[in-house]
């Protein structure tokens, strides 16, 4: 009876999701009410009627605070966003010559970056109207601006990544690291469907054109990696693309000083918060005065809040001046900001506190000696398929993480294999899953005004699931080992 009542939100959470007939606020609410019913009954049996009144202040607090800095990212990266936007056509530019060379600076490095700095899909947007620009629209557009989120595990400056690590009781760089080594060989199977996807769309690529990607792929994927040891998890997606465009771009471009003050012009603000965002982690007097200053770390294995430190707090000032330079309407900037961040800060906040009272009143715990007892360590194997079911239907890392980080690393101690692989798993394969949620893939069809069935789509869409599924179960099977 207590492993049913502990599975029953997560099912009805699953469920409604499946059904395509309950959004993800809707999901929320079912799911975190039927979390606390089921925490109540639980609880109560096993510890009594006056420990509920403690539980339910504390998790529902230290879910908040978790919640807060998530959210504090998504208001700040769609207000950047916004900002933008309200600079108009000034980073707007024609239509450009359609080579391989651009197609992958496109995919692989300026879509990514976007979604690595702001996050919530802009990265797809960015992506198609790059694709626009290089002459490509349809389904090739849709498939190939799906690229945009090959790199979420950064994507929103790692929000996901941090949520899933305080959770499994890792800090943000060690899950960034394993999820980084993960991400390597599910980026050489996306290159493999990469090459097919643009040679579909009319762009043929010779194989000195492959070796070159394969080398600048490496590259991006080295400094990664680099950047998950050496730097703060926030930065190691948009520090690492954010460089390879700069090169990409002199190389490739071969600018003169007017292209070259063109080119910073149009993408000032996100020149500016790159540099921000660096000097404030990598130079180590600025990073040892700011990340102290006014700390708050109200709960044990909680991150601290520092505010100026925080990305926000970058995100926000660059994006006020934006704003000021273009001589905009702040107050219209503020209004859409709130339209578009609402249900996404709503979402992740009772998709977190009922992650934190999974953890709190062991529920987790419950479902995962269930499944050991059921499948043994053989049930290591469900790890991918929970992480892909959660990331395709949520359509975010972070609420992914919140509704199923618990559950698999209680999973993981209870079968004695490596919680924190078993983290990097959920991380790596729910996180990447979410360039397939019907969000995503209907986003695109919207934008290109594709006149065909969502079914259609996912047809042609549904290679770009194995490679991190692949990786997800061989990584398990290793383990198992």
């Amino acid at each position: 009876m207590t492993t049913i009542l502990a599975l029953l939100p997560l099912l009805l959470v699953l469920g409604l999701l499946a059904s395509g007939r309950a959004s993800a606020l809707v999901a929320g609410l079912v799911g975190l009410s039927a979390t606390l019913a089921a925490s109540a009954v639980i609880v109560t049996g096993a510890r009594g009627g006056e420990a509920l009144a403690g539980l339910f202040v504390h998790e529902t607090a230290a879910g908040s605070w978790l919640a807060w800095h998530v959210i504090a990212i998504i208001a700040a990266g769609m207000f950047f966003h916004r900002c933008q936007q309200a600079r108009g056509a000034v980073a707007n530019g024609g239509a450009l010559e359609a080579n391989p060379r651009r197609l992958w600076s496109v995919c692989f490095l300026l879509a990514p970056f976007a979604e690595s700095v702001t996050g919530f899909g802009v990265g797809y947007i960015i992506a198609l109207a790059a694709l626009r620009r290089l002459g490509l629209n349809g389904m090739s557009a849709l498939l190939l601006g799906l690229y945009s989120q090959s790199l979420v595990p950064w994507g929103a400056l790692a929000t996901g990544t941090t949520v899933g690590a305080t959770l499994a009781g890792l800090t943000p760089n060690e899950l960034g690291l394993s999820s980084a080594l993960l991400q390597i060989p599910i980026h050489v199977l996306y290159l493999g469907l990469y090459w097919r996807f643009a040679r579909e769309a009319g762009f043929a690529t010779s194989i000195a054109q492959k070796i070159d990607d394969a080398v600048w792929t490496a590259l991006l994927l080295g400094l990664i990696w680099l950047a998950n040891r050496y730097t703060d998890v926030e930065i190691a997606g948009a520090a690492p693309t954010a460089f390879l465009l700069a090169v990409r771009f002199w190389r490739d471009e071969r600018p003169d000083a007017a292209r070259l003050k063109s080119a910073l012009h149009a993408n000032a603000p996100y020149v500016a918060l790159t540099i921000a965002l660096c000097a404030t982690r990598l130079v180590p007097p600025l990073r040892d005065l700011l990340k102290p200053l006014w700390a708050m770390r109200p709960f044990e294995g909680q991150p601290a809040f520092a505010p100026l430190y925080a990305p926000g707090f970058w995100l926000v000032l660059i994006g006020v001046v934006t704003v000021w330079l273009a001589r905009a309407s702040l107050g219209r900037v503020l209004a859409e900001t709130g339209r578009g961040a609402w249900r996404s800060c709503a979402v992740t906040l009772l998709f977190v506190v009922m992650a934190q009272f999974y953890v709190g009143s062991g529920m987790a715990d419950t479902i995962a000696d269930a499944l050991r007892d059921v499948a043994g360590r053989g049930s290591a194997m469900s790890v991918p398929m929970f992480a892909a079911v959660g990331g395709f239907l949520t359509g975010g890392g972070s609420a992914a993480n919140a509704m199923l980080m618990p559950m698999v690393t209680a999973l993981a101690r209870a079968i004695s294999i490596d919680p924190a692989w078993i983290a990097a798993v959920q991380n790596s394969v729910c996180t990447n899953l979410t360039m397939l949620s019907p969000i995503r893939v209907s986003m695109g069809a919207a934008i290109l005004a594709l006149p065909v069935a969502e079914s259609v789509l996912y047809r042609r869409a549904w290679p770009l699931a194995l490679p991190p599924l692949l990786v997800g179960f061989a990584t398990i099977l290793v383990l198992l080992a």
